[in-house]
C-alpha cells in the first residue's frame, strides 16, 4: 500500500509540475496557486504540501523542465529523420523551458545562492545534450562542425529574451537560426 502511494504521490508531482510550467507560460510564474490546482485536477492543499511556497514550486518546475530537456535529447535522435531535424525538435524543447523559467529569477531574488545553483545544474545538464546533438547533425554532415552547445544555448536564450514583446516572435527566429546551421551543398 505504501508503494502504491509513493506512485500515486510521484504521479500528483508530475501532473502538478507539469500543470505548473502550462500555467507559468501563459500567465508568468505569479499565476495563482488555484489556477496551477485546476489544472493538474488537485487541491491547492495538495500543492502546499509538495511546494510550501511558491519559490519551491518555481525551482521544483525547473529542475523537471531541465531534467525532461535533458531525457529528450537522446530519443529525439533515435526518433526523428535525421539530426538535425532532431537538434531542432529539441531546440523547441528548450525555447519552451526558457520561456517558462523567464521569471525564475524575480522568484528567487531573495536567494541569490540558490539561482546560481539551479544555472550551473542547467548547464550541467543542457550542454552536454546540445553538443551530443550537434555532434551528431556534424558527423551526418548536414552542419559545419565546430558550433559549440553553449554558444548555440546562449545564442537562443537571447534571442528568448523578447518573448514577452507583442508582435515578436522567439520561435521564428530561433527556427532560422537552426536553419541557417544547415550545411549548404558546394
Amino acid at each position: 500500500m505504501a508503494e502504491r502511494k509513493r506512485a500515486d504521490a510521484r504521479r500528483n508531482e508530475k501532473s502538478l509540475l507539469d500543470a505548473a510550467a502550462e500555467a507559468f507560460v501563459v500567465a508568468g510564474v505569479h499565476v495563482p496557486v488555484r489556477e496551477v490546482a485546476a489544472r493538474a485536477g488537485v487541491g491547492v492543499g495538495t500543492i502546499y504540501r509538495h511546494f510550501p511556497t511558491r519559490a519551491d514550486l518555481v525551482v521544483a518546475v525547473y529542475r523537471h523542465q531541465v531534467e525532461a530537456c535533458a531525457a529528450a535529447g537522446t530519443a529525439l535522435l533515435a526518433e526523428s529523420a535525421s539530426p538535425h531535424a532532431a537538434l531542432g525538435r529539441w531546440i523547441d524543447l528548450f525555447v519552451d523551458f526558457l520561456v517558462t523559467k523567464h521569471g525564475l529569477a524575480e522568484a528567487m531574488q531573495s536567494d541569490r545562492a540558490g539561482f546560481q545553483t539551479l544555472h550551473a545544474y542547467f548547464l550541467e545538464r543542457l550542454v552536454p545534450v546540445c553538443d551530443q546533438l550537434l555532434t551528431a547533425a556534424a558527423a551526418s554532415g548536414e552542419i559545419e562542425a565546430g558550433m559549440a552547445g553553449l554558444t548555440l544555448m546562449y545564442g537562443i536564450g537571447n534571442l528568448c529574451a523578447g518573448a514577452g514583446v507583442p508582435g515578436y516572435d522567439a520561435r521564428r527566429m530561433v527556427a532560422l537560426v537552426i536553419a541557417g546551421l544547415r550545411r549548404t551543398p558546394q
